[in-house]
């Protein structure tokens, strides 16, 4: 990575950013999170009949065999639905999953304002912070989510472990494309926080490379400084040997400057220019002396 770009790393964390953003909001908004069918097995020629088959997701569970086959029902969190479920077991689990809605929601929260901030930043690149709080609301948007996804299984993993056997009865679950969905943008999210935390260790790292040196700014503190602070300051600089006094320098700077259509002074150019020279090479020969 150390060989990417600020331009490779910006795109590529705006596509992760994106792509994850999409796809736990699909995630969230559907209801294939988990597929469950039921039913007996008959002792006659082996078969199985199924007697209830769902799918169901953080919002709505809809069956498709079954007496309640062809509806959907909204998962009440505080009321219980009124339908009709083969065995207890596959109640408790509908039931046990909705501990993990919250962390979704909040994942989805967390990854919008970061893919918002992340752009922010590289529309406006100079606020290098930017790209460190996006990548950290990335970063932190994905550990909701993987939290969230660990107590979905767990939840079911608990109630098919506790499930009673018997030989006359069969029981199939099976993740959807939304669960899959949710472990994608997890890996797209922790990437897209990677390189936003990347990106702006590298902008902080080129201006740190352009920015010029803080002895640069202030004047020298001795006349035997290794630092040529004189050079930018002019208010630093030691008072001219010159004929005429300041005054009179400046205000035939200022007649020059007020008279309409400007008109150049070739004579006061030259000795400004001159004067320029002996104080530069007064300069070099005090450094000079310094040093011997």
């Amino acid at each position: 990575m150390s060989s990417c770009s600020s331009r490779a790393l910006t795109i590529l964390s705006t596509v992760f950013g994106a792509c994850g953003l999409l796809l736990v909001g699909v995630a969230v908004s559907t209801d294939y999170w988990l597929l469950m069918e039921e039913g007996i097995v008959l002792q006659q020629n082996q078969s199985m009949e199924v007697k209830m088959a769902l799918h169901s997701g953080l919002w709505r569970v809809c069956f498709v065999a079954g007496t309640e086959n062809g509806r959907c029902v909204a998962s009440e969190y505080f009321t219980e639905p009124e339908i009709e479920i083969t065995t207890e077991n596959t109640a408790n689990i509908l039931k046990m999953v909705r501990t993990a809605t919250p962390f979704p929601m909040v994942s989805l929260l967390f990854v919008f304002t970061a893919f918002v901030i992340s752009n922010i930043g590289h529309i406006r690149p100079q606020r290098t912070i930017l790209a460190f709080v996006s990548g950290i609301f990335f970063i932190l948007s994905g550990l909701s989510l993987v939290v969230g996804l660990v107590l979905y299984i767990s939840s079911i993993n608990d109630e098919v472990m506790n499930r009673p056997r018997e030989p006359e009865q069969f029981f199939n679950y099976r993740y959807g494309w939304s669960f899959a969905f949710a472990a994608s943008s997890f890996l797209l999210k922790e990437g897209a926080g990677v390189m936003s935390v990347y990106l702006f260790m590298k902008r902080y790292a080129e201006e740190e490379m352009y920015r010029p040196h803080p002895a640069l700014y202030r004047p020298r503190l001795s006349e035997c400084s290794d630092y040529s602070g004189q050079f930018l300051h002019p208010e630093t600089w030691p008072p001219p040997k010159r004929g005429r006094s300041d005054s009179r320098a400046s205000s035939d700077i200022s007649i020059q400057i007020n008279q309409t259509p400007p008109v150049i002074n070739i004579h006061l150019v030259l000795k400004t220019e001159r004067w320029a020279e002996r104080e530069r090479k007064g300069v070099q020969e005090r450094w000079r002396s310094c040093q011997g």
